[in-house]
C-alpha cells in the first residue's frame, strides 16, 4: 500500500505521521509532499528517513492508494485532480470539500458507510469541533432523535495552528516581563483571556465555526437536527472542549445517557462529580477517545440533557479521524 501526505510539516501533518507510525497498517511506501517553505526536509518514519517533496501538478500520485492532506482549502481545491487522477483516495481535512453532496463527510464511528460513497474519490474531515461533538452525541441519537443542540466550544490555541501555540507562550512571557504581548495570529491576545471569535463572522452574526458545526452535524448525522454554537478560544495549548445542551424526542434519563456513552464507541465515560473526575483538557491532550462527563437532566426542559466533553482535536479532531476514515476503506 502506497501513502502520501500533503502537508506533511504542518501540525496535522506531523501528526498523521505519530498515528502512521503508531498503527499497524501495511504501508509498503510513504510519500511526503509540502510546499516550497517546507520541500527538502527529512522526517523518520519506521526507521527511514524521508524528504518532502514539492507538491506540483505532475505525476507524483500515481500509484497511491489514499492520499491524507491537510494543506488548506485552497491547495485541497487546487490540487484535488492531481491528487486523485491515477486513483487515489483523498481524505481531506480542510474544509474544501464538506459540504459538496458528492463529497461524503465521514466521523467513522457514526457514519462509516458513506466513506464507501466517494463518487469523486474525495472524502472530506470534519471541522474538529463538530466531530467530538458527534461522536457524543451519537451515543444519544441510538437511545432517541435529537431535536436541537445547544453547544458552547472551548477551543485550545492549537486549533490556529503550531504557530498560535508558539503566540500563546510568547505572550505569557511578554506579560510577565512587563512587555506589550505579540497578537498576530488571534484577534486579540490571548494570554489571560477568552475571545468569543473563532474564523470569520457570517451574514446571521454566527462565525463560519459556528456554522460549520450547524451544517456538517446535519450531514454526518443524516439529520434534521438544529446546533446553534457559540465557539471560544481560551488560553489552552491543546484539546477543545464543549458544553453540549441537547433536546431529545422522548425523555432520556441521566442514568440511560451515562450507560449510552459507557458503550459508544470513541467514547471514554468520565462522570463522577463526586469525586471530581471530569474531563479536562489539561490531562487529555494527545490521547484519542472522546471524554465525557457532568452528565445532567437539563433545568429548562423536560426532554433536555447537557454534558461536557474534551478532545484532542489534532488527533480525534483532524489526523486520527482521517486515518480511521482510511482503516474503514480498508
Amino acid at each position: 500500500m502506497k501513502i502520501a501526505i500533503v502537508g506533511a510539516s504542518g501540525a496535522v501533518g506531523q501528526e498523521f505521521l505519530k498515528i502512521l507510525e503508531e498503527r499497524p497498517l501495511p504501508i509498503d511506501e510513504l510519500l511526503l509532499f509540502g510546499s516550497p517553505r517546507s520541500a527538502g526536509r527529512t522526517y523518520r518514519f519506521r526507521g527511514e528517513e524521508l524528504t518532502v517533496r514539492l507538491l506540483q501538478h505532475n505525476d507524483d500520485f500515481r500509484g497511491v492508494d489514499f492520499a491524507l492532506t491537510s494543506a488548506g482549502a485552497g491547495t485541497s481545491r487546487e490540487f484535488a485532480g492531481t491528487i486523485t487522477r491515477h486513483g487515489a483516495v483523498m481524505i481531506d481535512n480542510s474544509s474544501a470539500f464538506r459540504m459538496e453532496e458528492d463529497v461524503p463527510l465521514v466521523v467513522p464511528e457514526v457514519n462509516p458507510e458513506d466513506a464507501k460513497k466517494a463518487p469523486r474519490r474525495i472524502i472530506a474531515n470534519p471541522n474538529c469541533t463538530t466531530i467530538q461533538m458527534v461522536v457524543a452525541l451519537n451515543a444519544i441519537e441510538r437511545l432517541s432523535h435529537i431535536e436541537r443542540v445547544h453547544v458552547a466550544t472551548y477551543q485550545s490555541a492549537s486549533g490556529a495552528g503550531a504557530a498560535a501555540m508558539d503566540e500563546l507562550v510568547r505572550q505569557y512571557a511578554q506579560l510577565g516581563a512587563g512587555e506589550e504581548p505579540t497578537v498576530e495570529k488571534f484577534a486579540f491576545q490571548l494570554a489571560y483571556n477568552v475571545i468569543p471569535h473563532i474564523d470569520v463572522f457570517t451574514e446571521n452574526d454566527y462565525t463560519k465555526e459556528e456554522m460549520k458545526m450547524f451544517n456538517e452535524t446535519r450531514k454526518i448525522m443524516h439529520s434534521d437536527v438544529r446546533v446553534s454554537a457559540t465557539c471560544v478560544r481560551v488560553p489552552v495549548m491543546r484539546a477543545h472542549s464543549e458544553s453540549v445542551w441537547l433536546e431529545t424526542e422522548r425523555p432520556v434519563s441521566v442514568a440511560e445517557a451515562r450507560e449510552a456513552f459507557a458503550k459508544a464507541p470513541g467514547v471514554v465515560l468520565m462522570d463522577e462529580p463526586a469525586g471530581k473526575v471530569y474531563p479536562m483538557p489539561l490531562f487529555l491532550a494527545g490521547k484519542d477517545p472522546v471524554y465525557v462527563g457532568r452528565i445532567r437532566r437539563d433545568l429548562t426542559s423536560e426532554r433536555g440533557l447537557t454534558f461536557w466533553c474534551v478532545s484532542d482535536q489534532i488527533r480525534k479532531g483532524a489526523a486520527l479521524n482521517a486515518v480511521q476514515i482510511l482503516e474503514t476503506l480498508l
